[in-house]
């Protein structure tokens, strides 16, 4: 149900702007999935391997420089 008229043939200058970018550079999706693969698609979390690193690690003394006489 339709309350005010709307336009429907209306394209923004952005959007415009878009579509002809992505018609001129194919590639760019395929290049803007790589990209969040890169930084956002991790591998997910060994627990039980992150646990074992953990207990693994070595104290370091509260203050570095000072030796144990």
């Amino acid at each position: 149900m339709k309350f005010s008229k709307q336009q429907t043939t209306y394209v923004s200058d952005f959007t415009k702007f878009l579509t002809e970018m992505k018609q001129n550079n194919p590639s760019i999706e395929e290049k803007q999935r790589a990209g969040r693969a890169i930084l956002w698609d991790k591998a997910p979390i060994d627990l039980d391997l992150r646990r074992r690193e953990q207990e693994s690690r070595v104290k370091q003394q509260p203050y570095v420089y000072q030796t144990k006489s």
